[in-house]
């Protein structure tokens, strides 16, 4: 008989895939499992698609009746490999639709070339955490779409189809986008909940991972808190890092050296004595003592900046001592550090910094960074 193999993409949905000649070499086809279909060779009319493998199609004949048939019952050799043939390159198709991401595989990042090759051309670069459209499928490489960089990348140093999802979730943030007008942030899930704000359409918001998230509701964060809103009236998405070309780079580390530039000036000199130089250099011990040489100048300016400011008092010792400014002064630290000696390095940043060098500007303030915007150096952002 005639019969059409035909393949289920999804539930509810068959495709044909080719037609061939179907022969049945008894009166009973044995079913995968235990059923039993009962057929006159040559008799049955129907179509065969595939089940849960290509080695069990599964045949449908006219009246409504089902069930699961060994492969083996094609015709030929030849029809059954081109059966396979066709049932493979219809996963691989069906894959490629379905997988279009592809996530950088490196702690630090990967190259993109013009061409398949690892001595083609560079034109831009992938870091850690940055993902692209997938554009092309070869040999061993992927051609992808990341921001502006379009060219290849080894596969070696990608993850793919589901593990590009999967890791995709896991490193990327995902934001909820506000659909409507005037939505309500509440303080916990539940239309009967605090209210904590109203939210314009086209607000973005971070999304925070739940174990046990509440239907219907996100958890988002909102103005340095946490809230809900109701997943009805968002739509989320994840956040996928994009990669730069080697123009871009370029331009981006231009406009850095020139921002620095600005930041590494020369100011006046502060006056000090030989005693203010040891404070200084004691309190930069106190505060920048395990970091590097341009964290210990960065602390070293801002002292000098406050002398300089007209804010604060006009000499070492006084900005130093200033109630409630530097930690260390009040708890003894400041006083060990003075009594036991503090590094060479500490010393140069003292002098440096109150000969008028500055890798900070003007700023007059600093913390641990995260949080706040300004110079970030080290553990420290200057502000």
């Amino acid at each position: 008989m005639k019969a059409k193999l035909q393949k289920r993409l999804l539930p509810g949905v068959v495709i044909t895939l080719l037609t061939v000649s179907m022969v049945f070499s008894g009166a009973t086809a044995k079913a995968k499992g235990d059923a039993v279909i009962s057929l006159s060779a040559g008799s049955a009319q129907g179509t065969v698609s595939v089940a849960d493998s290509m080695e069990f199609p599964e045949m449908r004949l006219k009246g409504g009746v089902s069930n699961i048939v060994d492969n083996s019952y094609l015709n030929s050799e030849e029809e059954r490999t081109e059966y396979r043939e066709q049932y493979e390159a219809e996963l691989k198709a069906e894959r490629e639709a379905r997988y279009t991401l592809a996530m950088a595989k490196t702690s630090d990042y990967v190259n993109v070339r013009e061409e398949a090759s690892l001595d083609a051309k560079r034109v831009g670069v992938l870091y850690k955490d940055c993902g692209g459209t997938i554009v092309e499928r070869g040999e061993g490489w992927t051609k992808i779409q990341s921001g502006s960089v379009l060219g290849w990348v080894s596969n070696d140093f990608l993850y793919l189809d589901e593990e590009a999802e999967e890791y995709a979730a896991k490193v990327c943030k995902t934001y909820a986008n506000v659909d409507t007008q005037a939505l309500r942030i509440r303080k916990a899930p539940g239309e009967d909940t605090e209210i904590l704000g109203l939210l314009e359409v086209g607000t973005d918001l971070e999304t925070i991972p739940e174990t046990n998230p509440t239907e219907g509701w996100i958890k988002v964060k909102y103005e340095g808190k946490e809230g809900y809103v109701s997943a009805d009236y968002v739509t989320t998405s994840l956040y996928i890092n994009e990669g730069e070309t080697l123009e871009e780079i370029e331009e981006r580390e231009r406009l850095a050296a020139l921002e620095k530039a600005k930041l590494v000036t020369k100011y006046n000199t502060v006056q000090a004595n030989v005693d203010d130089v040891t404070l200084l250099a004691a309190i930069i011990h106190c505060e920048a003592g395990n970091q590097c040489y341009e964290g210990k100048l960065a602390v070293g300016a801002v002292v000098c900046n406050r002398v300089r400011s007209g804010s604060y008092p006009n000499n070492i010792h006084d900005v130093v001592y200033q109630r409630g400014q530097f930690g260390p002064a009040s708890s003894g630290s400041l006083a060990k550090a003075l009594q036991n000696g503090v590094s060479d390095s500490c010393r140069q940043a003292a002098a440096e910094a109150l000969g008028g060098a500055t890798n900070v500007g003007g700023a007059c303030h600093f913390r641990r960074a995260g949080g706040r915007e300004g110079v970030i150096i080290g553990d420290h952002v200057f502000y």
